[in-house]
């Protein structure tokens, strides 16, 4: 099971969160958002991160190449698009990028329709998009195999076995649900939260969803 942990605004709790056994850290520039942060700060965290670890920003209706800009710039390994950007633009960002995560929200006409699409990875969210909120996980029923689905959405280490049982996910992201306040993560609920999701991906058999290439080969996580 591949584990996210987004929001991360400091060293200590990216540090913390690879140490627990993330996949993937997630840094958000979107703008309005409590958990922003900048360029420069991202850099510098990730300067210190393990070499291997998969970085990923987060946008909401930014210009498709100020995310191709800041993603090289910063040396991410990702793009992960949390608005509503129209697939011409996620596909522009796909072709310079080593990979894209498109998310969209619970209930979305568009989901059954995103296996064609250009991204590696479909994240489904709350209605609203970073509320935190559980979702009615049926809605990401009707996700279409051939992808790489990462739930999100009001987990937290309480509720993501349940979630995991229910939706049978490649991945799943968190970030309140592992929170000791905004922006600030708790190491205890970031341990529980990904032993959780680590154990019962093992014990449950998860469909095996490769990303669509869409002409080219998938993002292999193990290189560079």
């Amino acid at each position: 099971m591949w584990v996210k942990v987004c929001g991360i605004t400091n060293e200590e709790d990216a540090l913390l969160a690879v140490s627990q056994g993330a996949d993937a850290l997630g840094f958000v520039f979107a703008s309005g958002s409590s958990r922003q942060v900048t360029a420069a700060a991202v850099a510098e965290i990730i300067h210190r991160l393990p070499r291997e670890t998969i970085t990923v920003g987060v946008f909401r209706n930014e210009r498709p190449e100020r995310v191709v800009e800041l993603v090289h710039e910063i040396g991410l390994k990702g793009a992960q698009l949390h608005g509503r950007e129209p697939l011409s633009e996620v596909r522009w960002v796909r072709k310079r990028v080593p990979f894209v995560i498109q998310a969209f929200n619970a209930g979305d006409a568009a989901i059954p329709s995103a296996a064609n699409g250009p991204a590696d990875i479909v994240l489904i969210d709350s209605p609203g998009g970073g509320s935190g909120k559980v979702f009615d996980w049926s809605l990401a029923e009707g996700a279409p195999g051939g992808v790489r689905l990462l739930l999100a959405g009001g987990l937290n280490p309480e509720n993501v076995a349940e979630a995991i049982q229910r939706v049978r996910p490649w991945g799943v992201d968190v970030s309140t649900g592992v929170e000791a306040s905004r922006g600030k993560k708790d190491p205890k609920k970031v341990q529980r939260f990904i032993d959780a999701a680590k154990e019962i991906g093992e014990d449950i058999l998860v469909e095996d969803r490769p990303a669509p290439t869409n002409g080219s080969r998938p993002f292999d996580w193990d290189e560079d």
